[in-house]
């Protein structure tokens, strides 16, 4: 549980770095986002997902 406690506060220290540092980005972004199909997002939602397992598989083992 503690291991997910730090992936989830890592995931809001990037995407708030992120915000901080190019609003106007990601802003555009989210705009964009708006106008993607949602089965190309649920595609997109469903690899990230995959290679985030992945990749925490390569680096537990």
């Amino acid at each position: 549980m503690r291991d997910l406690g730090t992936a989830l506060a890592l995931v809001l220290v990037i995407e708030g770095v992120l915000y901080a540092l190019f609003p106007d980005g990601m802003k555009r972004i989210a705009a964009r986002a708006m106008l993607v199909p949602p089965q190309s997002l649920r595609i997109a939602g469903l690899v990230a997902a995959l290679l985030g397992v992945v990749l925490v598989w390569l680096l537990r083992r």
